[in-house]
């Protein structure tokens, strides 16, 4: 089935841009980005090329995650390849479901560089199944949940959550499709090490080639 818009259907396809936040990014290797300064960044990045949302970052190896306890366990390899794919908008832009849906689970992931509130999706098609998980919502977007609820391709999800509200970050939503939970609930890794990467290279398909955008 042909993915509706995950982001506000008024912008147009046309005025999505291709970002590349990964350490390979010459423009990135002379100046890293941290979370607070991803979103000037970004800025200047839309304005430069008249976009309205950036979007990409599918296995990404980013620095964005360096200034996170939770990415940089003591003892253990650092967590920065990017399993989702994201689109920068502005906070508040508003959120829909791809294709036709039934919740699964949701919460309000506060601690500094987490989701913020996000939302899990089952859709399920003629010959699979797939989980989608929504990051960094805004808070009201967990409103009247329960669990079963059903969405219809297109419906109002909710909406992009500002940084006070969504783990930290510039406003976007991060998206990630995922085969196999593994007994998760209102969570899901979105970043991973390098040692983890084949196994979920696996279990988290590139959401692009089921989006079908580009």
């Amino acid at each position: 089935m042909q993915a509706h818009p995950l982001l506000d259907p008024r912008i147009p396809l046309s005025a999505y841009r291709k970002v590349d936040l990964s350490i390979d990014n010459p423009i990135l290797r002379q100046a890293p980005l941290d979370a607070s300064g991803c979103q000037s960044y970004l800025r200047d990045f839309l304005g430069e090329t008249n976009g309205k949302v950036g979007w990409g970052g599918y296995l990404e190896q980013r620095d964005l995650y360096r200034g996170f306890d939770n990415f940089n366990p003591q003892a253990q390899e650092p967590r920065e390849y990017h399993l989702g794919v994201d689109f920068w908008a502005d906070a508040g832009t508003s959120v829909h479901a791809p294709w036709d849906g039934t919740l699964h689970s949701w919460a309000n992931q506060t601690a500094p560089g987490n989701y913020g509130p996000v939302i899990l999706m089952v859709h399920r098609f003629q010959d699979r199944q797939v989980v989608s998980l929504f990051g960094h919502l805004c808070g009201s977007s967990l409103n009247g949940l329960y669990e079963g609820k059903t969405f219809r391709r297109g419906d109002l999800i909710g909406s992009l959550g500002s940084p006070g509200e969504n783990g930290g970050y510039a406003p976007h939503l991060h998206f990630q499709l995922i085969n196999d939970l593994q007994g998760f609930r209102g969570d899901y890794p979105g970043v991973c090490s390098r040692a983890e990467l084949p196994f979920f290279r696996q279990n988290c398909p590139d959401p692009m080639e089921m989006l079908g955008y580009f």
